[in-house]
């Protein structure tokens, strides 16, 4: 359920951004949410700053790895940064790297929302 909702998030805000989006970014979008949402708990006790760029390196990492894929190994060629500025092999940069700290941030708060909504019989280690 969470994987869904967090690749129709992200679809969603990709289709606002640039008017488009390809089928490899729901599960790119998916798969952040809920790593996001697994790392929330281990940093609950950082300032939110710190919650925020960890949650940024871990959608960057996920960006490179299906950049990589998607765009390198299959040729489709979804997204191209290179001329941006701390661009990696086209696939990742610095401008995005600042946008996905707020990303982040947000989505951290709303999985935790949806955790406790979705499944309030869990136990609070979890979130």
């Amino acid at each position: 359920m969470l994987l869904y909702l967090g690749g129709m998030g992200y679809t969603a805000l990709e289709l606002l951004w640039r008017g488009w989006t390809h089928g490899s970014m729901f599960l790119a979008g998916g798969i952040c949410f809920l790593l996001l949402g697994i790392a929330a708990p281990y940093l609950k006790e950082m300032p939110w700053i710190v919650r925020a760029v960890a949650g940024a390196c871990l959608i960057t990492g996920v960006e490179l790895l299906f950049g990589l894929v998607v765009n390198r190994m299959l040729g489709l060629r979804v997204w191209d940064y290179s001329g941006l500025p701390g661009s990696l092999m086209g696939q990742i940069c610095l401008p995005y790297f600042f946008l996905w700290i707020w990303v982040a941030w947000l989505a951290m708060g709303l999985h935790g929302l949806l955790w406790r909504r979705l499944f309030p019989e869990a136990d609070d280690l979890s979130r």
